[in-house]
């Protein structure tokens, strides 16, 4: 799956939070979006969800309008996205019960959907929730309940909760806001791991630093536009635009 907005403007209310943005999300990539608190990063990411429509321009799922297709269709694009938030949103459950839910929840798909699953994951559902733990570090927490769980265990337990499917494109709005810093480095690590699984990911941040560490192409999102983007050695050692490089440098100040 390859994601892309084409010409997309969407606000609430009376003006736009984003106008005529496109930008592309490949597989086996790490796309950072960056820019500041308020600009439209996580507007941004719930459009690629597919949880709201644009007002103008299209989104598109391997070229294809997603919105200019039947209910079910649509459905079935959204099952290839994974979207973990800023914070994590745990049942009152164990860790494996939080993991194992989505795979629940594909499982109760028609016979067609379940094989589809097998196929995805190649590996039983008891294997695919561990596997996901493990990338994430907390194998060992398989049957701790979550509400024991510290914040960054937490938000460690969401992104396994969204990797154990197998998605297509992985999207993440902030997703080491606040954590310490081998929670982050854990994470960190996940992303990668995505990566390598040729899952696309695109990282919503203000954190310029973790966007240089994880980060195959930056996206620079300013007065409700990308700005710039390119491969991130390029975006923040030679941007295209001057407006990048005073916000890279602190010295434009939202």
């Amino acid at each position: 799956m390859t994601l892309a907005l084409e010409g997309v403007s969407h606000g609430y209310g009376d003006g736009f939070v984003l106008e005529d943005v496109s930008l592309t999300a490949h597989s086996g990539e790490v796309l950072a979006v960056i820019g500041p608190s308020g600009v439209g990063k996580s507007t941004l990411l719930r459009l690629l969800a597919l949880f709201e429509r644009p007002d103008r321009g299209s989104v598109t799922d391997d070229g294809t309008d997603v919105w200019t297709l039947s209910t079910q269709e649509r459905l079935a694009a959204r099952r290839g996205v994974a979207t973990v938030f800023q914070e994590a949103s745990l049942f009152g459950a164990s860790v494996r019960r939080n993991v194992e839910y989505g795979l629940r929840v594909r499982k109760s798909w028609p016979a067609r959907l379940r094989h589809e699953l097998a196929t995805r994951l190649g590996m039983p559902t008891d294997a695919a929730v561990l596997d996901a733990l493990e990338t994430v570090g907390l194998a060992d927490q398989l049957d701790q309940h979550a509400a024991s769980l510290s914040g960054g265990e937490a938000q460690r337990v969401a992104f396994a909760r969204a990797l154990a499917y197998d998605p297509d494109v992985l999207l993440l709005d902030e997703p080491t806001s606040d954590l310490d810093p081998r929670n982050t480095a854990l994470i960190e690590r996940a992303v990668l791991e995505a990566r390598r699984r040729d899952i696309g990911v695109v990282v919503a941040t203000h954190d310029m630093h973790q966007a240089e560490r994880i980060a195959d192409r930056v996206a620079v999102l300013l007065d409700g536009g990308v700005i710039d983007v390119g491969d991130a050695e390029t975006v923040f050692e030679n941007p295209a635009d001057e407006r990048t490089r005073k916000f890279i440098d602190g010295e434009l100040i939202y």
